[in-house]
């Protein structure tokens, strides 16, 4: 790999370590913790008796909402505004020099957001909050969308594939294997750069557990609110200290612009040839369908589960710091420990993407159980311990996989094209989901369990479209895709086969 290579692969894994680090989920503990202590028991006249037990609500958008609810719906906003943005500014990365600047300005925005928390401690800014959320929630998707696409393009240029692409040239391999040694080398970027930022987060939140016991974050509600502010402006400082090395980062040329766009047009044309192109591309649709709703379960899935969280522990900093170590650990080993095994006996990424899907809907069951019954189903504070090593090991292997899956049914000369496209259909899912269940949550009597039962239809649903793709047929679709857009000069690219190299190509075979 060249030292430029490095230099930007070293500058993207320390960024995925900061924007995975703690400030996304400590924005969602901070926002929840105001709701409910500005929130009122609407079994009383309105503000007159705080937030117990049972249910807990506040006027939002021009209706009353159960907490469960307004974070859901302020999920569901965030979303929305990502997905526009993405549209328009997504596909600068393809474009000259600005990836680093758009992470550059996404990184300066995350971190003015981490230290404007430390102005918002008492219950009646929740309203502040919930804007600071929503920008928060901006800031870092959008770091976290530009470094997960550039994972394929890394790969090519590792030696062993290089070599492997050389010896298919010289007839000494066939492309068959060589496929599958670049499929297991996607894996192997993608799930060692999750398991290193996971260990980097297990650290910063060992930190954190300290800050925690000089502030005396359970000594009384004041010290308890506090302490979110000033776990989310450490993060911020951390993210400070890693941005420098963006700036020390040598910036590659991209591709130039076509003919008739701008940058302000040229996201929307990338997006509209991509769902076209993908109604040819068969299989990519039909991943690209999966993803949509799989993501859309596991997005909103975690959010309800949160709010039942973090009203069994009180939105103690103390207690939620130690849960998202125990979660953060068992993520590490659970995908460091999924890819051990792909490697060992050589499976597929399809393979193990089913795999860990199904253990997502085992996620909505649990969920759903406690639907009629308090004795299970996210009722009980064990359940929440149980629930974080469960998810860590189980269900974390999918921001690896989901992501390398792109990678399979995509062609590699166009890849932050369609890496693009799946970022807006996720933000797409990510907010139609809260949406959906937030109405559910309302017009269930505020039964927060209520949305397992969506979840676990529609993600059982999902399943057939992943079961339906063929990654073998979809590398022949994409070899044809790469073929007609350069004769029709639809992208300005000289590569002109799906491998990256115009004298090896899958249609040849």
């Amino acid at each position: 790999m060249t030292s430029r290579k490095k230099e930007e692969t070293s500058s993207q894994l320390l960024s995925m370590l900061w924007t995975r680090s703690g400030v996304e989920k400590m924005q969602k503990f901070k926002l929840r913790n105001l709701l409910f202590l500005a929130g009122y028991d609407p079994s009383q006249p309105p503000f007159s008796t705080p937030c117990g037990d049972g249910a807990c609500v506040l006027p939002y958008l021009g209706k009353v909402r159960d907490v469960s609810s307004i974070v859901l719906l302020t999920n569901g906003i965030s979303f929305a505004i990502q997905a526009v943005l993405l549209i328009v500014i997504g596909a600068w990365a393809d474009y000259g020099r600005w990836r680093p600047n758009i992470l550059i300005f996404f990184t300066i925005l995350a971190v003015a957001v981490s230290f404007a928390w430390l102005g918002v401690e008492d219950p009646s800014q929740w309203r502040s909050g919930t804007v600071l959320y929503i920008l928060g929630l901006i800031a870092y998707q959008c770091t976290i969308s530009f470094w997960t696409a550039a994972f394929p393009g890394l790969v090519s240029d590792l030696p062993e594939v290089k070599d492997s692409l050389a010896e298919v040239k010289d007839g000494k391999k066939d492309l068959k294997n060589h496929t599958k040694l670049v499929s297991l080398s996607r894996n192997r970027v993608s799930n060692i750069a999750f398991t290193i930022q996971s260990v980097g987060e297990i650290v910063i939140l060992a930190v954190m557990v300290g800050i925690l016991k000089g502030l005396k974050s359970d000594a009384s509600t004041e010290n308890n609110t506090k302490a979110f502010s000033v776990l989310i402006a450490f993060s911020g400082g951390v993210c400070t200290c890693r941005s420098t090395l963006v700036f020390l980062e040598k910036r590659r040329p991209g591709l130039q612009l076509p003919l008739g766009t701008s940058f302000f047009t040229v996201g929307f044309k990338q997006t509209y040839v991509a769902f076209k192109e993908c109604m040819r591309l068969k299989q990519t649709f039909l991943y690209l369908i999966f993803y949509f709703l799989m993501g859309d379960v596991l997005n909103t899935s975690v959010t309800v589960i949160g709010t039942l969280q973090n009203s069994l522990v009180l939105y103690s900093t103390l207690q939620l710091t130690l849960l998202l170590i125990v979660g953060i650990v068992a993520q590490a080993i659970g995908i460091y420990a999924f890819w051990l095994i792909q490697k060992r006996f050589g499976i597929s990424t399809k393979a193990m993407l089913t795999f860990n899907a199904f253990w997502i809907i085992v996620l909505t069951i649990w969920g759903l159980i406690g639907v009629h019954t308090d004795k299970f189903g996210f009722k009980h504070v064990w359940e929440i311990w149980a629930y974080q090593v469960f998810y860590g090991v189980m269900v974390c292997p999918w921001y690896a996989y989901s992501q390398t899956m792109i990678s399979e049914v995509s062609p590699l000369p166009q890849m932050f094209l369609f890496f693009a496209l799946f970022s807006v259909v996720g933000k797409t899912s990510a907010f139609i989901g809260p949406f959906v269940s937030s109405a559910i949550i309302t017009d269930s009597n505020n039964n927060n369990n209520m949305p397992f039962a969506f979840l676990f239809a529609l993600g059982t649903f999902s399943m057939i479209f992943l079961y339906c793709v063929d990654v073998p047929k979809s590398r022949i679709e994409c070899e044809a895709f790469v073929k007609a857009e350069s004769e029709r000069k639809a992208f300005t690219t000289n590569v002109t086969a799906y491998t990256g190299d115009p004298d090896v190509k899958i249609a040849d075979v």
